[in-house]
C-alpha cells in the first residue's frame, strides 16, 4: 500500500489543480475575464449588473461547477461499481441508468416537451428499479452477476426503444443525437445543485463503506470477516446509480469517465477504496471540467465526443499496460 505522504500529495495536488483550472476556465471564452475580475465576481467586489458578473454567475461558473461535478459523480460511481462487482469494466452506467434515462429524454423530445431533465432522471430510475427487480435475489453469492445480466437485458430492450424512436422522431433525431452525447451548454445554478449533492452522495457512500468495499473486492468470503456484503453491495449500487441517474438527467450520458479515471487513479492510489473514491472524484472532476472547455471552444461539440477521444487511447494504453 502506498505510503500517507503521496496520497496527502495526491489530494493536494489534484484539489489546487481543479481550483486553477476552474479560474481558468471560467476566465476565458469570447469575451476574457482576467481571473482576478473572476475572484471578485465570485465574492460580490463588482456589481451584479456588470457584464463580468453577469457572465461569470449566469453561464460560466454554474456550467464549469456542474460539469466538475457530474464528472465527480461518474468517476466516484465508477470506483464503487467496480470494487462490489468485481469487474474491471463496470461503470456507472452498467445497470442501465444512462439507457433509461435516453429513452426518457429521447421520449420528452419527441413529443415537443418542454421538461427533457425530469423524463431523463425518471427513465433512469425506472430502468434502475426494473433491473433490480429482475436481478436482486437469488442466491447471495450470484446476485452481483444477476444484476449484471438484468442490467444488460434491460439496456438492450431500452436501447431498441431509442432506435424506434429516433425513427420517428424526424427532424427531432439531430436533438435527440446530441443529447444522448452530452452537453452543459445549458446548464443552471439548479443543475449545480443536484449534481453537487449527487457527488456528495457518492463521496459519502464510498467513504463510509470503504473498508466493506476493500473486503468484497480483495476475493475473500465477506461473511467471515463480519461484513454484511448482501447488504453493502445493494446501499452502494443503488445510491451511485440514483446519483448517475440524476447526473445523466442533467449532461446526457457522457462516457469512459467512470471508466477510466478509477484505473488511473489507481497506479498512484493503490487499491484501498480510502484513498480511491476520493482521489477519483477529484479526478473525475478535473477530467470533465477540462474536456467540457475543449468541446466549447469547439463551437458546442458534445461533451461525450472529447471523453471518448480522451478515454478510448487512455484505456487501451492501460489495457495494454496491464497485459
Amino acid at each position: 500500500m502506498p505510503p500517507r505522504g503521496p496520497f496527502r500529495f495526491w489530494i493536494l495536488a489534484l484539489s489546487a489543480s481543479l481550483g486553477a483550472a476552474l479560474l481558468w476556465v471560467i476566465s476565458i471564452g469570447e469575451v476574457r475575464i482576467p481571473p482576478g475580475d473572476v475572484i471578485d465576481v465570485i465574492f460580490g467586489n463588482i456589481s451584479r449588473i456588470d457584464p463580468r458578473s453577469v457572465i461569470v454567475l449566469s453561464i460560466r461558473l454554474p456550467r464549469a461547477l456542474a460539469a466538475s461535478a457530474v464528472g465527480a459523480v461518474l468517476a466516484g460511481s465508477g470506483v464503487v461499481f467496480q470494487g462490489v462487482l468485481l469487474n474491471p469494466l463496470a461503470e456507472p452506467y452498467t445497470l442501465g441508468v444512462a439507457t433509461g434515462a435516453a429513452f426518457g429524454a429521447s421520449l420528452a423530445i419527441t413529443l415537443h416537451l418542454p421538461f427533457i431533465s425530469p423524463f431523463a432522471f425518471g427513465g433512469g430510475v425506472g430502468a434502475l428499479g426494473l433491473v433490480w427487480i429482475l436481478g436482486h435475489g437469488g442466491r447471495e453469492s450470484s446476485s452481483s452477476t444477476r444484476l449484471i445480466l438484468a442490467g444488460v437485458i434491460v439496456g438492450s430492450v431500452l436501447g431498441a426503444g431509442i432506435t424506434l424512436i429516433k425513427a420517428l422522431a424526424g427532424d427531432q433525431v439531430g436533438v435527440i443525437v446530441l443529447w444522448l452525447l452530452g452537453s452543459f451548454s445549458l446548464a443552471s445554478w439548479g443543475d449545480v445543485g443536484w449534481s453537487m449533492a449527487s457527488a456528495l452522495l457518492v463521496l459519502l457512500l464510498g467513504l463510509f463503506w470503504a473498508r466493506d468495499m476493500d473486503v468484497i473486492s480483495s476475493g475473500a468470503n465477506p461473511r467471515s470477516l463480519g461484513v454484511d456484503d448482501r447488504k453493502a453491495v445493494g446501499l452502494l449500487l443503488f445510491g451511485c446509480s440514483l446519483a448517475t441517474a440524476i447526473a445523466v438527467s442533467i449532461s446526457g450520458i457522457i462516457g469512459f469517465v467512470g471508466l477510466v479515471v478509477p484505473h488511473l487513479v489507481r497506479l498512484v492510489s493503490g487499491p484501498s477504496h480510502g484513498r480511491l473514491v476520493p482521489l477519483s472524484v477529484l479526478g473525475g472532476a478535473l477530467l470533465l471540467l477540462l474536456s467540457d472547455t475543449a468541446a466549447r471552444s469547439f463551437g458546442e461539440l458534445p461533451v461525450g465526443v472529447i471523453t471518448a477521444l480522451i478515454g478510448g487511447p487512455i484505456f487501451c494504453f492501460l489495457l495494454w499496460r496491464g497485459r
